[in-house]
């Protein structure tokens, strides 16, 4: 099997992407938010929850809070009640009460508009502000790496890192800068309507036959592209490095 060239890459994603505009022309953040604030506790909420269920919570929840010195300023225990429906919500309502008390402590009780002033918060990793730029400010910072981008960057074989950052890069050095946000939409949309983890209706895809990993309905690779790449090998873990383990302040590609 030949080994896909830059360029066939470079014309195949350009190809992906055209298919995916026309068919989610409407794609966007699926968050329901009104401002930077109400996204910036969206996206902290949606780590390893379901935005559907983060809009239910989120619902009541900005009727009740609507500025940093009402989340910063709120009964710890009233505030976990409050989010008691998302998973680690104990982790997430302590993180919210931080980052908030640290946009009136530091940014005037407003959201900042630059990465480095966002991660700073708590609960705030990468995906996370990365959503809040492109989403609530316009501004093209990176590629959001979630789940859905995660498993449709392996299917598709534009990359077969796990690591969301790896990822995100190899998004970036394909796509123009000023496509990043909306092809995290793009690509969430495919994987929660089409490309689903456990029964993607290949059948149906629209981008089929520029995947590699398509399948027809017997389960038999289906024609189209072919893609051999080989996968870099992981840094070895050295004696008492630790394992990097996952919390509600740094979530991975989960949204």
């Amino acid at each position: 099997m030949s080994r896909e060239t830059q360029a066939e890459l470079r014309k195949r994603v350009e190809s992906i992407l055209a298919l995916l505009a026309s068919t989610y022309p409407e794609a966007h953040c699926e968050l329901q938010f009104r401002n930077p604030l109400e996204l910036l506790i969206a996206t902290v909420l949606s780590a390893q929850c379901t935005d559907k269920q983060v809009n239910i919570v989120t619902a009541d929840l900005f009727e009740k809070y609507k500025t940093p010195s009402d989340y910063a300023g709120a009964d710890p225990d009233v505030l976990e009640q409050d989010l008691r429906r998302i998973g680690l919500f104990r982790n997430k309502a302590r993180n919210i009460r931080a980052a908030c008390q640290a946009l009136l402590d530091h940014h005037a009780g407003e959201v900042p508009r630059t990465l480095a002033e966002l991660v700073a918060l708590d609960g705030v990793g990468r995906k996370t502000a990365n959503v809040v730029l492109g989403n609530a400010f316009g501004i093209e910072e990176g590629v959001v790496v979630d789940t859905h981008v995660a498993r449709l960057t392996s299917r598709l074989g534009i990359s077969r890192e796990t690591d969301p950052v790896k990822i995100e890069s190899r998004w970036m050095t394909l796509v123009p800068r000023d496509r990043w946000s909306i092809l995290s939409h793009w690509l969430i949309w495919h994987g929660r309507r089409r490309c689903g983890a456990r029964a993607p209706d290949c059948a149906g895809c629209e981008i089929r036959h520029l995947c590699p990993s398509a399948k027809d309905a017997s389960g038999v690779p289906a024609p189209g592209v072919k893609v051999s790449r080989s996968k870099t090998k992981p840094e070895p873990r050295g004696p008492g490095k630790p394992v990097r383990r996952r919390s509600a302040a740094d979530p991975g590609p989960g949204i």
